[in-house]
């Protein structure tokens, strides 16, 4: 199995499909209630929906990038804030932290073999 992609709500479809190209994503499909985006690495695409009803995602959008505090700081140059710069993880990723104009939280990291493979890894299956 293979994740294919995430959806991710959004108020402003103009602000959110430009946020997420200003952050390198290449984007594939337009329209005024449905964007969809290409990683800028990888095959992993992810979309966003127009909502115009009150929300509250509490989902976290993880962005892996070997080259993270080069990529944050060529995001600061290009207006993008964050709520956190890169730091190092007690779960031993190195990571910052960002919002989408509609508060959808996001983390750029970097975890190296950690991500699959951390000291305390345990297999269980069916």
């Amino acid at each position: 199995m293979n994740l294919n992609q995430i959806t991710l709500p959004v108020r402003d479809m103009p602000l959110a499909a430009a946020f997420y190209r200003r952050l390198g994503c290449l984007q594939i499909v337009d329209t005024p209630h449905y964007a969809r985006f290409e990683c800028p690495q990888g095959e992993s695409s992810f979309s966003l929906a127009l909502d115009e009803g009150e929300f509250h995602n509490g989902a976290v959008i993880y962005f892996e990038c070997q080259d993270l505090d080069r990529r944050v700081a060529m995001l600061q140059e290009k207006g993008v804030e964050f709520a956190q710069l890169p730091e190092d993880m007690r779960w031993l990723w190195r990571e910052a932290v960002l919002y989408d104009p509609s508060g959808n939280k996001i983390k750029l990291y970097w975890a190296g073999e950690n991500r699959l493979n951390p000291p305390w890894r345990v297999e269980c299956s069916g």
